[in-house]
C-alpha cells in the first residue's frame, strides 16, 4: 500500500510501529468511509418493516443506572428486533472511532457536527438530610449558604462558585469538609447528613420524594447560563434516517416526560 501511495504510511523501529502522519491521515478517512458504508447498509435493510438491527448506544454511568436501565426491558419488548450493545462511560467518545450508533449526553454541548435532540430537561437542587437541616438551620437565601458545610464535586477551581438567579442574581464562594469527583460519593455523605451538596435532580430526585434529602431554596435557578442543564441524544448526520435510532430517541422522550418525572416528584417542585 505503501508502494502505491508513495508515502510511508508506518515508522518503523526494532521495538514499535507507529503512524506517521499520513498514516494517521488516511486511517481517519478509511473510519469514516466504512461508517458511511455501515449506515448505508443499515437505512437500506431498514426500509420496510419496524425498526431492526444492531446498536451500540454510549450512556453516562449514574443517568444510565438510575434511568435508563430500568427503560430497556419495556424498549426490547416494543422493538424486538433491536439488539442492543451498551457502553456506560462519563467520558465524551467520538461516536465515528467507537463505531457508536448515537450518545446521552449531560449538560452544554461542544460545537460540532453530530445532530443533538433534547431528550429531557433538569434543574440543580442544594439539598441535605432534615437531620443536618435541624441541627444547623435551613439557609432561606444563597447568603446563608456562607455559615453552611458545604460539598462539593471537585471539577476545577470554579467548584466551590454557586450562582444563583431568582429575586437577584448572587454568586456564593462556598467551603467545607469534603470535595469529591464522584456524585454518588457527595449524594451518600448528603444522606448521611455531612452537609449541603448541590446535585442535578435526576440524580436525587427520589431522595427528595423519599424523605432522605431536602431541597432547599427551591425559589432560585442554581447556576444559570454556567452549563446547560439538559440532557441530549447526540448522533452522526447518516444516522438520521435510522429507524432504530428515532425509536430509541423517541421512547426515551416519552418515558421521561416533559416536566421529567425527577422534576415532578413530591418535594422537588419549586415552592
Amino acid at each position: 500500500m505503501e508502494e502505491k501511495l508513495g508515502t510511508l504510511l508506518l515508522n518503523r523501529s526494532t521495538r514499535s510501529i507507529t503512524l506517521t502522519d499520513a498514516g494517521e491521515s488516511y486511517v481517519e478517512h478509511a473510519v469514516r468511509i466504512l461508517a458511511d458504508l455501515e449506515s448505508a447498509n443499515l437505512e437500506v435493510g431498514e426500509t420496510t418493516g419496524p425498526p431492526r438491527g444492531h446498536m451500540r448506544v454510549s450512556l453516562p454511568v449514574a443517568f444510565a443506572g438510575l434511568h435508563v436501565a430500568p427503560a430497556i426491558p419495556d424498549f426490547l419488548r416494543a422493538y424486538p428486533g433491536i439488539e442492543l450493545d451498551l457502553t456506560m462511560t462519563d467520558n465524551v467518545v467520538n461516536l465515528v472511532e467507537e463505531r457508536l450508533d448515537l450518545a446521552v449526553r449531560i449538560g452544554s454541548l461542544e460545537s460540532s457536527s453530530l445532530i443533538a435532540r433534547k431528550l429531557a430537561s433538569f434543574r440543580r437542587r442544594v439539598c441535605a438530610s432534615r437531620d443536618y437541616l435541624e441541627k444547623h438551620g435551613e439557609p432561606q437565601s444563597p447568603a446563608d449558604l456562607r455559615g453552611q458545610n458545604c460539598l462539593t464535586f471537585s471539577y476545577g477551581r470554579g467548584d466551590r462558585i454557586w450562582r444563583f438567579s431568582g429575586r437577584s442574581e448572587e454568586t456564593i464562594r462556598v467551603s467545607g469538609n469534603m470535595r469529591a469527583n464522584n456524585t454518588h460519593m457527595l449524594r451518600a455523605a448528603a444522606i448521611g447528613g455531612t452537609g449541603l451538596t448541590l446535585m442535578p435532580s435526576w440524580l436525587v430526585g427520589a431522595d427528595i420524594e423519599a424523605g432522605r434529602l431536602r431541597a432547599v431554596l427551591t425559589d432560585w435557578e442554581v447556576n444559570p447560563g454556567n452549563t446547560g442543564a439538559a440532557i441530549h441524544a447526540v448522533y452522526l448526520p447518516n444516522r438520521s434516517s435510522s429507524k432504530k435510532v428515532r425509536a430509541f430517541i423517541d421512547f426515551l422522550v416519552a418515558r421521561f416526560g416533559s416536566p421529567p418525572y425527577w422534576d415532578r416528584a413530591r418535594g422537588c417542585d419549586a415552592s
